[in-house]
């Protein structure tokens, strides 16, 4: 498992004679739980369920890293945005359709996304920065809800979303990715990044999906 090989693998790096001087292991802000409309960064606490649980074992594992003096960077990713894969791929289906949907009961849940492009460069600037250590939230600014993310499809698509899609349905489809990415509310912010000047090229949800679904003259 991805905990075993963690552990494993901060043991090892923690005997060497010459560590590397940083190690960078990812995490989720599923950490952080279903939180409604909380506002969160790298200081809050946890939350509770299977995600929680599971992204806790993983950064406990680099503590033999930690503890032997190797900077590590746990690397708390939000809905990471790239038309290649993931959510975005599946939520742009209906909408390259001209079928655009919407799901009602949760579109007031908040999602904590990033833009494939900004991940990439965040993970390099806490590669290269040393004052940067413990866990970062990978997520844009400007987390949105749902049917802020859904207005934001509207306007890159000139079209409205007018499929009403139920939570069952979701569910139906996407299995448990539906609850983590759509159905829970997580609003986080990327407060170490900022605080260390790191400069988003998307911070702003339409921006980001004009970019990433070639629409950037609309």
């Amino acid at each position: 498992s991805r905990v075993l090989s963690t552990t494993s693998l901060s043991k090892v790096l923690s005997g060497l004679k010459n560590p590397p001087k940083v190690l960078l292991c990812a995490s989720g802000t599923g950490i952080y739980g279903d939180r409604k409309d909380e506002l969160l960064d790298e200081n809050s606490a946890h939350g509770t369920g299977f995600l929680t649980e599971v992204a806790e074992e993983w950064e406990g594992a680099t503590e033999s890293a930690t503890k032997s003096g190797i900077r590590v960077v746990n690397m708390r990713f939000g809905i990471v945005l790239s038309p290649a894969g993931g959510a975005l791929k599946e939520l742009l289906i209906p909408f390259k359709m001209r079928m655009g949907a919407y799901w009602g009961k949760a579109s007031s849940a908040y999602m904590s996304w990033i833009a494939m492009d900004d991940l990439l460069g965040a993970i390099r600037f806490c590669m290269q920065n040393d004052n940067i250590n413990g866990p970062v939230n990978f997520v844009a600014p400007n987390p949105v809800t749902n049917y802020e993310f859904i207005c934001a499809l509207e306007k890159v698509f000139n079209q409205k979303a007018f499929l009403p899609v139920p939570s069952s349905l979701l569910k139906l489809f996407m299995g448990q990715k539906a609850q983590d990415l759509l159905l829970s509310s997580t609003r986080v912010h990327p407060k170490k990044l900022l605080e260390h000047k790191f400069e988003f090229r998307y911070p702003k949800i339409k921006d980001a999906l004009k970019h990433l679904t070639g629409n950037a003259t609309k």
